[in-house]
Formats: C-alpha cells, sequence, structure tokens
C-alpha cells in the first residue's frame, strides 16, 4: 500500500498509520487531523467536501471540535470506518482520488499547524506494570532479596493520577517545589526538588462510558480502547520517597504528565502483536486473557541539554510489559468502578533487564550514584533545569512502520 503524499521510508506516519489528532491550522481554527508522513490533514474540511457521508453513525462534523472525544465515543463500528476511509483517500491511484481544490484546502505542511491536546481527560490512572522497573525500584528502596511486594504478581498496581497536569509535548514546565527529607537531615527541607526524573511510559485511551456497578472483561477490553500515545510521567524523586508512605504519589507527581499528540489506533498496530511475559503464579480468573495482548513498540528517550545535541540514553520496547492493557482495564473495573470516554491509562515506567533499557533516570543512574556522562562531557543524576527530554516509538516489521512521533518536553527552572 502507497499514498499519493511522499514521505521517507522511516517516517513514523506511513499510510499504515492514520492517527489522529487535534491541530490549529493557519494559526486562526482548530479541528480534529490525521498524518501522512509531514503532512498534517483536516479532517472537518473533509467532511465538508462530503468524503464520509455514507458511514453510519458519522452524522454530524464531529471533528469541528477541540478535541477527539465525540469522534471516538461513536464507537469501533464508526472510527474505524473512518481510518479506513482515510487511508483509500489517501492511497495513489485510488478510485476516491482528491482533486487538487480538496488537497490545497485540507492538506498542510506540518510547519504550518500547531498540535494541541488530542483528548478532554477525564481521568487518569498510572499502573506499575513493568516487572524488571518495579524489581529495581523494590531493590533500591526495600530490600534485594524481596524487591517485588507480595500483591505485585497477582493484580496489576495502579493509582489514580492528576488529569488536569497531563499536557502534551511541546508545553514546558517549571521544576516542582515541595518537603523533602535529605538522608543526612533530621527535619524536613522545603524547596525546588533537586532529583526531578522522567518515567517511559505508554498510554492508551478509552472510547466509552459505563455505568457505576459494570465491569469490562478482558476479552470485552480492547473494543473500548481507541488507541495509545507516549507518556511521560515526570517524577519529583526526593519529593516523592518523603511523601508517598502511606497513601502513595501525590505532589512528587502531580505537577505534569507529557503526552505525544497523535493517537495511534490498537487497528493500526495490529501488525505488532506479540506474546506477553509469562506470568507465574497463574492469574485470577478475571485476569485470564486469550491471544496476543502485547506490542512490539520500540521506544526510546533522549537527553538534551539547552543549546546542546540529543544523547540517546535508553532503548526500551513495549512488548516488557508483564501486565498487559486488558488486564489493566479489567483489574481497573472489576470492583464497579465506571470509566469515562476520555479516560488514560498510563502503564508504568516501562524497563527491561538492561541498564540500557531501563526507563527512568532513577534506574540509569542507579538513584544517582552512577552518573550518565553526555557528550559533552557533562554528566547527569538527575534532569537538570533547561534540559529537555524527549521520547520517540515505533512499531516496524515486513516493510510497515507506524510511530508515535515524539514527546518533547524542557524542565524550565522553578518560579
Amino acid at each position: 500500500m502507497k499514498s499519493f503524499v511522499q514521505y521517507d521510508n522511516q517516517s513514523d506516519f506511513s499510510i499504515y498509520n492514520i492517527p489522529f489528532g487535534v491541530a490549529v491550522f493557519n494559526k486562526e481554527y482548530i479541528a480534529c487531523a490525521t498524518r501522512i508522513g509531514d503532512m498534517v490533514v483536516d479532517l472537518a474540511s473533509l467532511y465538508d467536501y462530503s468524503f464520509f457521508d455514507d458511514i453510519e453513525g458519522l452524522n454530524d462534523n464531529v471533528f469541528e471540535a477541540y478535541t477527539l472525544n465525540d469522534f471516538i465515543e461513536l464507537g469501533k463500528p464508526t472510527t474505524t470506518k473512518v481510518r479506513k476511509r482515510l487511508q483509500e483517500l489517501l492511497a495513489e491511484g485510488s478510485a476516491l482520488s482528491l482533486d487538487e481544490k480538496t488537497i490545497d484546502e485540507c492538506f498542510y505542511d506540518l510547519d504550518k499547524v500547531e498540535m494541541l491536546m488530542p483528548i478532554h481527560v477525564q481521568n487518569y490512572t498510572d499502573f506499575y506494570s513493568s516487572i524488571e522497573h518495579a524489581t529495581n525500584v523494590g531493590k533500591m528502596f526495600r530490600d534485594p532479596a524481596n524487591a517485588l511486594l507480595p500483591n505485585w504478581k497477582h493484580l496489576p498496581v495502579g493509582y489514580h493520577g492528576r488529569a488536569s497536569s497531563i499536557v502534551v509535548s511541546g508545553v514546558d514546565f517549571h521544576r516542582p517545589k515541595g518537603q523533602m527529607k535529605p538522608a543526612d537531615a533530621e527535619k524536613p527541607i522545603f524547596g525546588p526538588s533537586k532529583q526531578m526524573d522522567f518515567e517511559l511510559e505508554m498510554a492508551f485511551i478509552v472510547n466509552k462510558n459505563t455505568e457505576l456497578g459494570e465491569s469490562i472483561s478482558t476479552k470485552e477490553a480492547e473494543d473500548a480502547i481507541f488507541g495509545m500515545v507516549i507518556f511521560n510521567d515526570w517524577s519529583a524523586r526526593d519529593i516523592q520517597s518523603w511523601e508517598y508512605v502511606p497513601l502513595g504519589p501525590f505532589l512528587g507527581k502531580n505537577f505534569c504528565s507529557s503526552i505525544s499528540p497523535w493517537i495511534v489506533t490498537l487497528e493500526a498496530l495490529e501488525p505488532f502483536r506479540t506474546t506477553s511475559p509469562q506470568q507465574e503464579p497463574e492469574v485470577l480468573d478475571y485476569l485470564k486473557f486469550d491471544g496476543n495482548k502485547n506490542f512490539d513498540i520500540n521506544l526510546e528517550v533522549y537527553l538534551q541539554p539547552e543549546n546542546g545535541v540529543e544523547n540517546l540514553i535508553s532503548k526500551s520496547n513495549y512488548n516488557f510489559m508483564y501486565w498487559n492493557m486488558c488486564q489493566q482495564l479489567a483489574h481497573h473495573t472489576i470492583n464497579g468502578c465506571n470509566i469515562e470516554v476520555g479516560d488514560m491509562y498510563a502503564s508504568g515506567t516501562i524497563s527491561g533487564a538492561e541498564k540500557s533499557s531501563f526507563g527512568s533516570m532513577l534506574e540509569l543512574t542507579w538513584r544517582g550514584q552512577n552518573p550518565l556522562q553526555l557528550s559533552d562531557d557533562t554528566e547527569r543524576k538527575f534532569v537538570e533545569d533547561n534540559d529537555t527530554i524527549i521520547m520517540r516509538g515505533y512499531g516496524e516489521k515486513n516493510g510497515i512502520r507506524v510511530g508515535f512521533g515524539e514527546v518533547a518536553t524542557k524542565v524550565l527552572p522553578a518560579k
């Protein structure tokens, strides 16, 4: 399958992708969009040109919106047809070929648009589902011989996070302040965090509302998941380590999380399905699943000092996840918790077995004991002011490449 739009064979946004986002066009109007190569396509204008008229369920121009919520709430019978129609429109030699006037009015160069938050996030949950990450943290902060807590292999551990502070790539934030208690101090101190960290994660977004008391099974879960983004769950480690007992993260986590602007659908990720790690002991019945529920998605993290070059500091993969999305959503709702369209569920830090695949500075430097050496001959124990963290992700198999672009965020000095 080829497109009439030319793009590099290493582009994340091939015709096999067709992601969804929200863009500002011509610095004047906002609409839902898709991307092919380095072209951003205005879906609201395509709708006005009647290219979606025969798609059942798409009765109004839901693309004239500031978020994708109304579109994804239509459900997969409709959203999947829209994605396939876009592939047909973009295909080389398609019978649904676009004329020059339509292309001129609906297609924009990437550098002519601004990407916005694609979703209004109603609720946000952060899981803790990488066994390598959980083991590393357990070794650092607890007993190296018993790094995992007793419940970890029996359920997807998670906590409710702050939805209002999730921002899109390119939105920078100021270093958070709070209470910390250094190891050599008798009492806590207050000030800017000295242990600023990233967490390499991915997140899925749901497309439906449920009633209080309803549950979603592992079998039903994928019908409720529209797609995924790269997720940087920023963490102030020193604030977090002082506050998290007994109720978990609070100010060390709620100041900012960053996402990539394009939501990649599960349908686009289909070629990259893969097996999950073997789960021992056997999980309870409501967490059992059939088929391949994990995805082979390559993940990279770069640290770029101010006015400096990008330094590749981690190469990981989403397929390291011990608990998959279907299990996470099934567990989240098994007690009757209702979900809402736009809810976002982050994976937890994604780390592999090798140091080069660790998904946080906490692990990469082993809590600051082994600083990273950068190409400019400086070193990092944690993220410093004016450093930019860039995360990228893509799947690639049998000549098909589908990617997420990037999430890039700079840490500004504390206010």
